[in-house]
Parts: structure tokens; C-alpha cells; sequence
């Protein structure tokens, strides 16, 4: 798309005018699509993460019945135990979760700004030109 846009301005440099309306329409748009297509990348692996929790956890409910099933000959403690550790460990892998997604936003604001800076440095640019 960006390739597009140098084309229609280098092809036509007569009416610069209209190539100015026609190149910013066109920045626009494909910052739109970039904007859409992150959002909608950044929804499918939310979507992803938490389908995958719900496995874990189900797993996890699974084990537990079964090691309760096992452990009622043994003692009690180490059933608590074995819990509390499971337990622990999800917490840590929501929470490595959460920042992986917080660092992906970050990315993406990041990326975002840059194409703003890009896009104003072009204004000026053309604006010079002329």
C-alpha cells in the first residue's frame, strides 16, 4: 500500500493538489487496516490464553480428584500441600500472562506512534515541496 502511494505521487507530479488528497487518503486508509488487523490479532490471542487456561484448570481439578482419592489412605498434609502448589504455580502463569499481553500493548501503542510521527514528517515533507 505505501509502495502505491510513492507510485501515485511520482507518476503524477503535475497536479499536486489532488496526488497530495489522494496520498493522504491512502495513508489513512492503511493506517486503519494496521490499527484493524492488530486488534484483531491481539482479541484471537486473548481468546487463545484464556481457552487455555480453562484446560489447565480442568486438568488440574482433575489431578486433584485424583490424588484426594489416593491420599485418603495417607495423611491429609500433603494433599494441602500438593494443592497449594498447584495453586501457586497458576497464579504464576496468569500473572506471566497479564504482562505478556501489558508488554504487547505497549508494543503496539509504540508502533502506533511511530506511524504518527511518520505520517506528520510526510505532511511536511510534501508541504516543503510545494
Amino acid at each position: 500500500m505505501m509502495t502505491m502511494t510513492t507510485m501515485m505521487t511520482m507518476t503524477t507530479t503535475r497536479r499536486r493538489t489532488t496526488t497530495m488528497t489522494m496520498t493522504m487518503m491512502m495513508m489513512m486508509m492503511t493506517l486503519m487496516m494496521m490499527i484493524t488487523t492488530m486488534t484483531t490479532i491481539t482479541m484471537l490471542l486473548v481468546i487463545v490464553t484464556i481457552m487455555l487456561l480453562l484446560l489447565l484448570m480442568k486438568m488440574l481439578l482433575l489431578l486433584m480428584m485424583r490424588w484426594r482419592r489416593r491420599s485418603r489412605t495417607r495423611t491429609r498434609a500433603k494433599t494441602t500441600t500438593t494443592t497449594m502448589m498447584m495453586m501457586k504455580m497458576m497464579m504464576t502463569m496468569t500473572m506471566t500472562m497479564m504482562m505478556m499481553m501489558m508488554m504487547m500493548m505497549m508494543m503496539m501503542m509504540m508502533m502506533m506512534m511511530m506511524m504518527m510521527m511518520m505520517m506528520m514528517m510526510m505532511m511536511m515533507m510534501m508541504m516543503m515541496m510545494r
